[in-house]
């Protein structure tokens, strides 16, 4: 299969497209690929296409697009994971997992147990990092198209969102067994999958007591009978179980 590549701006076959410098830096010094070599174009929205490198000098590259290609398909519910950013770099490891997962949007939140503020996610360029995961995600797993990773934000935000959806159960909040509320199991979910949905999940500390509060008021809290997983587990866990009960792996 030949090497995959991001270009933003791809749209039709026959279209002359160049590559974003990330991209360009990856083809020409670490796969060394040269005039007239074969390679495969995905634009993050769902297209792809056969492509042949035309131009090469330096960072600038260009590929003439072929025909249209199939690539990996889409689940047919469209997830949203709100995930407590995590220490480390463990938040790389959830956002590369959740694009090959099939999510459609990361929505990286700050609760109270959170080691890190909103001041350093934006200091630290975090966001444009994960953005960067996810397009190196989605060239890996074959998805064409590239989920959105929003501005992090605290956990009343993504609540209130939620709330102002007005529509029934838009959130499945993951607690742990200790939360000290009624808990359902994913068995207790309807085989049938909703159009869109929340998944959130916590950090390494937990939810306090007052954000499970918030969060049963906005959906359904899930616990996975008995069980406590660490906190970067957690969200890939939820991913698998989630679309394995929906149909889509």
């Amino acid at each position: 299969m030949s090497a995959r590549f991001y270009a933003p701006e791809a749209r039709a076959s026959g279209e002359l497209v160049t590559l974003p410098p990330d991209e360009a830096e990856h083809l020409i010094k670490v796969l060394r690929l040269r005039v007239g070599d074969p390679v495969r174009i995905f634009n993050g929205r769902g297209a792809e296409f056969d492509g042949l490198v035309e131009l090469s000098a330096r960072l600038d590259v260009r590929i003439r697009l072929g025909d249209r290609r199939e690539s990996a398909q889409e689940p047919g519910v469209a997830i949203t994971l709100a995930q407590a950013v995590l220490k480390g770099d463990k938040m790389d490891a959830v956002v590369r997992d959740a694009v090959m997962m099939g999510v459609a949007v990361v929505q990286p939140i700050v609760s109270a147990r959170t080691e890190v503020t909103l001041t350093a996610l934006e200091r630290g360029h975090r966001r444009e990092r994960w953005e960067r995961i996810a397009v190196s995600s989605a060239k890996q797993c074959g998805r064409a198209v590239i989920p959105s990773i929003l501005m992090p934000c605290v956990f009343d935000t993504l609540v209130t969102g939620l709330m102002e959806l007005r529509v029934p159960n838009p959130g499945l909040m993951f607690v742990e067994p200790s939360a000290g509320r009624e808990t359902d199991s994913l068995s207790d979910l309807a085989a049938q999958p909703p159009r869109e949905v929340t998944v959130i999940v916590g950090p390494e500390g937990g939810w306090t007591p007052e954000e499970v509060a918030r969060g049963a008021a906005t959906g359904r809290l899930i616990s996975f009978r008995g069980r406590t997983l660490r906190a970067d587990a957690m969200p890939t866990v939820a991913l698998a179980a989630l679309f394995a009960r929906w149909g889509e792996l």
